[in-house]
């Protein structure tokens, strides 16, 4: 057996062990050979910024790579890394953990013979995963970018996986092979696009990683009904990078703000328990709309570390000082909106309403929007604001 044989087997056999991979998908898993589909060029996170590994210089740590338990970067900065070397800022595009590919094609439940658009071909390891199973000439997929989309053709011409790839904006779908079966996202969306539900018979499913500014972090199994609307429950946690055209990117303006202009209070809520619980941050996120936590810790600071909230769109901003073993954290905050406040208050509510885990919320897409419920115990819907 060659080493790429042996480390897949390995993988099967991991995935298999846990449950996470079902046998519906065994064989698929167990035909296609992810390493065919990654890049020669692949990024790793040093603590310093994203750095480029290539084959040709370490093809073993390479090989290793591509089958590890974790995602494998394989763009940064939309294909232009800012950094000297080739060092990136961004992750951009990634192949899947193998055992968040398997939740996503279980959650999907696509059957042989089903027709099914993916969104974000990346490197086609999916595309070719699904076709394996549904057929030939069953999988279309749509990819942004275009050195990516290439890439993906190549790969899939070359395992003999005929998988139509197309090169243009995954949130208009692709209506050309409309309707389909399935419709299946790698890429994360705060608003389901519409176009989605219409290209998707009744009684399809679409799935789709979701979440807001505040937590990404949900994958979301939706139906599609005979009046054109999408009805979604949270089925996984996972985390992608978003839509493009759905980017919500954050970040800490050292000249604008400013501790010493900045209107100051204390709380005794502690920073982990609105970042660090997934359902409290998931209830937090859908409360406050339009904020990102940022966490820097003490080596960057002279004094202690700092838990940001930012909101680019308006340019508020609040942070949490943090310091070992206190009780009592004091808070800055600027511009319009008092972040830290509307945190607080949504954490507090979700205690209230008997701090709901992730089954209790339900998201409904129609032509006239998103919106999201949440449940009580007897899944009589009710609104969150």
């Amino acid at each position: 057996m060659t080493d790429a044989e042996v480390l897949a087997g390995r993988v099967l056999d991991r995935l298999t062990a846990s449950g996470e991979l079902t046998p519906a998908w065994s064989a698929a898993f167990a035909a296609v050979p992810r390493h065919r589909f990654i890049p020669d060029t692949i990024w790793i996170a040093d603590g310093a910024g994203l750095v480029p590994l290539h084959r040709c210089e370490d093809p073993h740590e390479w090989l290793q790579r591509a089958y590890a338990s974790a995602a494998v970067i394989t763009q940064v900065d939309d294909g232009h890394p800012v950094g000297p070397g080739e060092r990136g800022r961004y992750i951009t595009s990634s192949a899947s953990h193998p055992g968040v590919v398997a939740l996503m094609l279980a959650a999907v439940d696509a059957q042989p013979g089903m027709r099914v658009l993916e969104i974000g071909t990346g490197t086609g390891y999916n595309a070719a995963v699904l076709a394996h199973r549904l057929g030939a000439g069953k999988v279309t997929s749509i990819e942004i970018d275009a050195q990516i989309a290439d890439h993906a053709r190549r790969a899939l011409a070359s395992t003999g996986y005929p998988v139509t790839v197309i090169t243009g904006d995954g949130a208009e779908g692709y209506p050309t092979h409309a309707p389909y079966d399935r419709i299946v996202s790698t890429a994360a969306v705060r608003q389901v696009p519409y176009a989605w539900v219409e290209q998707t018979h009744p009684g399809g499913k679409i799935v789709t990683p979701w979440g807001t500014p505040y937590h990404n972090g949900a994958l979301v199994c939706f139906t599609v009904t005979s009046d054109g609307t999408a009805e979604g429950r949270i089925v996984g946690d996972v985390a992608f990078m978003r839509l493009r055209g759905q980017r919500f990117r954050a970040t800490i303006d050292d000249d604008q703000c400013d501790e010493t202009t900045a209107r100051t209070r204390h709380t005794t809520l502690a920073p982990y328990c609105v970042t660090s619980e997934y359902d409290a941050s998931l209830a937090i996120g859908m409360k406050v709309p339009n904020c990102a936590p940022i966490y820097v810790p003490a080596d960057y600071y002279p004094d202690c570390a700092r838990l940001w909230f930012i909101d680019p769109i308006t340019g508020s901003w609040a942070n949490l000082v943090h310091r070992p073993d206190t009780s009592t954290y004091p808070v800055h905050q600027s511009g319009p909106r008092n972040l830290w406040d509307e945190i607080e208050n949504a954490y507090h509510w979700w205690c209230d309403a008997g701090r709901p885990g992730p089954q209790r919320w339900r998201i409904t897409v129609t032509a006239a929007g998103q919106q999201v419920t949440l449940t009580t115990t007897s899944t009589v819907a009710q609104p969150t604001a």
